[in-house]
């Protein structure tokens, strides 16, 4: 018999613009057969409202480089709803990262009815691969996090950022939603902590995302209107004096 599967109410930001970027995807069934399997979070779109916001809050830092200069990164990518958001602001470049094949495949479709309907917009593309194994386009970079994975691979992601921007301190930032492994990156020189607190959801996403959460077949996962968040810059580690 075949397992049965959750039905979610399709989000408002799906109905005004067309595109597929909503629903739950546990972890357990995001397999690609990748050695990081297991670490695996879940697929979640973010909350349009929070995306924005806690875009706003970095930008009120201020991040020390122009908007239109900064790759926006999201790691993890999924269906894409995060790369469709950030391109509303003046990035350079919108980048997804995705393992699983077939998120990748519908975050592929997202992209261009939003390229079809927003040309204006800042360009996307999508990797399809491991994250910890991306290669850095030149310039700054702002890293996008909604916990997609645990901190065995957060970790191996902050050694391939350390090894790629050994010389462009200053030039990486990270937005990480949903903070469960902090640690990882508390625990590394040259990180440093620039902000730390809630992002709350309009009033309209929290009662979208409680819908969402509700449709759960297990009630693994929980809605309390707002996400735990913080913002990292990478300045690198100062050389030892002689």
């Amino acid at each position: 018999m075949a397992k049965k599967k959750a039905r979610f109410p399709r989000h408002p930001f799906d109905v005004e613009h067309g595109t597929d970027t909503g629903g739950l995807t546990p972890g357990v069934e995001l397999k690609t057969g990748h050695e990081n399997d297991r670490h695996n979070t879940a697929y979640y779109g973010i909350a349009p409202s929070l995306f924005r916001r806690f875009v706003t809050q970095w930008r009120k830092l201020p991040p020390p480089h122009r908007l239109s200069s900064y790759s926006f990164i999201d790691i993890g990518a999924g269906k894409g709803r995060a790369m469709l958001l950030a391109s509303e602001f003046n990035f350079r470049e919108v980048v997804g990262v995705e393992l699983h094949p077939e998120l990748a495949r519908r975050c592929r479709r997202n992209l261009r009815l939003w390229q079809a309907a927003h040309p204006d917009t800042a360009p996307l593309r999508l990797v399809e691969g491991d994250a910890t194994e991306l290669v850095f386009p030149p310039g700054p970079c702002l890293v996008y996090m909604f916990n997609p994975f645990g901190a065995p691979v957060v970790r191996r992601l902050l050694r391939t950022i350390e090894a790629q921007f050994a010389d462009r301190k200053g030039d990486l930032d990270i937005l990480y939603v949903n903070h469960e492994s902090e640690a990882a990156i508390k625990g590394r020189a040259g990180f440093k902590q620039l902000w730390r607190g809630p992002v709350a959801m309009s009033s309209l996403d929290a009662i979208v995302d409680l819908q969402i959460i509700n449709s759960q077949l297990d009630g693994e996962y929980g809605s309390t209107g707002d996400e735990a968040c913080s913002i990292y810059r990478y300045n690198g580690v100062k050389s030892s004096s002689r």
